[in-house]
């Protein structure tokens, strides 16, 4: 019974280590990371894929840039009419 605890303790602190390390990078390096995300994510796209494998795949594609936000690999961030080189 010990053992199983023990388990699940270590399950519980590697998912909230893996979480972190996921969210570290998607603030730190937002290209490299979408990059990434669409490479996972278009071999799970393709045609004749099964329903579950279309689903994961639209989970893990990164969301749309909208038009013009595309230029600093973006946070989106920057308000309506700001630049990323603009300073105060």
């Amino acid at each position: 019974m010990m053992e199983a605890s023990l388990f699940a303790q270590y399950v519980a602190i590697a998912l909230a280590v893996l979480a972190s390390a996921i969210h570290v990078l998607n603030r730190q390096l937002p290209g490299p990371m979408r990059r990434l995300r669409v490479a996972c994510a278009v071999p799970l796209l393709r045609a004749g894929r099964p329903a579950w494998s279309v689903r994961l795949g639209r989970w893990i594609a990164p969301t749309r840039v909208a038009a013009g936000k595309a230029a600093c690999g973006g946070c989106d961030g920057c308000g309506p009419g700001d630049t990323a080189t603009r300073q105060p």
